[in-house]
């Protein structure tokens, strides 16, 4: 099935099996992209939240104004700060944020568990990175990519362009079908299949 991808002035569809990574500066204002991402065109998805708890992923989806009844969230970082785990539902937890088998086990298991237009934004690869070696965050990304496409449904994987070296964005870059790149200055471009791009 094909997804509507709005991202701003961008307004394209990408089909079931898509993972786009987003390519952002360190201090960039990535929450609006993110949410209209899993807002628009979209039955269930799933938060994989590596650099805040789950109750403010809600708040960041309150704010923007998106359904909290589709949502599911992974907190990976509640249990190695010493945070209780809150009792919902909704809110899933890994043991560690190393945990990267652990990550993609929750991933799959969202995706077999609701049927539908369904979508995973992964935030962030680069905060994975942090606590796993680069080298096993890749094999992570790639294995949730080959999820999307089992389960026909799409992801967007956040990655830091300051943090990483040239042949670690390139490595990440060759993995993704289209890539966001949001810039120091807030502009957006989304290079697509084939070569093509948007800004």
């Amino acid at each position: 099935m094909d997804y509507t991808l709005a991202v701003g002035d961008v307004d394209t569809t990408i089909p079931g099996g898509f993972g786009v990574l987003l390519l952002h500066p360190s201090i960039g204002e990535t929450d609006r992209i993110d949410t209209d991402f899993l807002k628009t065109d979209t039955d269930n998805f799933l938060v994989v939240s590596t650099r805040t708890t789950a109750r403010e992923v809600e708040q960041k989806l309150e704010h923007y104004d998106v359904d909290e009844s589709r949502a599911e969230i992974l907190d990976t970082i509640s249990v190695e700060r010493g945070y209780s785990r809150r009792s919902a539902d909704h809110y899933h937890y890994v043991s560690a944020p190393d945990d990267l088998d652990g990550v993609v086990e929750q991933v799959e298991r969202f995706l077999d568990s609701h049927a539908g237009k369904r979508r995973v934004s992964v935030d962030s690869l680069t905060e994975l990175a942090y606590y796993a070696d680069i080298d096993s965050v890749h094999d992570a990304a790639s294995r949730m990519l080959d999820l999307l496409v089992e389960y026909d449904a799409v992801g967007l994987f956040h990655l830091s362009r300051e943090v990483h070296d040239a042949d670690e964005i390139a490595r990440f870059r060759d993995l993704f079908d289209v890539v966001i790149d949001l810039t120091d200055d807030g502009s957006v471009t989304v290079d697509l299949p084939g070569g093509q791009s948007e800004d």
